[in-house]
């Protein structure tokens, strides 16, 4: 068995933020968003995991996927194997501990203003 690297840690961390920071805003308003974080979802505290490189893989490759998914909703609806892939990858993290408790009609539709607290920043200016 090969060990995942400080690396792959670092990738799963930062697929989780992008969530937080890039998806959720587009959906969901700052309370929600807060929530989210008191209900530990997609946090890696509860994470059953060994460390092995297949399973960082499989973090990586369901977390993707599922941004993916979301993102084609945005360009083309809801696809016929849309709610497959979003349940398998819902799935996957949750064999791990890590909680997705939303479905794919949650993601059908953007928030016309997005404002958010979590949202990243337009630049890196500081006025």
């Amino acid at each position: 068995m090969n060990a995942a690297t400080k690396e792959h840690e670092e990738h799963i961390g930062d697929l989780i933020h992008c969530f937080y920071s890039e998806v959720f805003p587009c959906y969901f308003d700052d309370e929600q968003i807060q929530k989210f974080e008191q209900l530990q979802i997609l946090s890696m505290e509860g994470l059953r995991y060994n460390g092995t490189m297949k399973e960082a893989f499989q973090l990586i490759s369901a977390l993707q996927s599922l941004l993916t998914v979301i993102e084609c909703i945005e360009h083309h609806g809801i696809q016929e194997g849309y709610h497959h892939l979003f349940a398998r990858n819902v799935q996957l993290l949750g064999k791990f501990g890590i909680s997705f408790p939303f479905t794919i009609d949650q993601f059908r539709k953007k928030r016309r203003r997005i404002f958010s607290m979590y949202s990243r920043p337009q630049n890196d200016w500081v006025m």
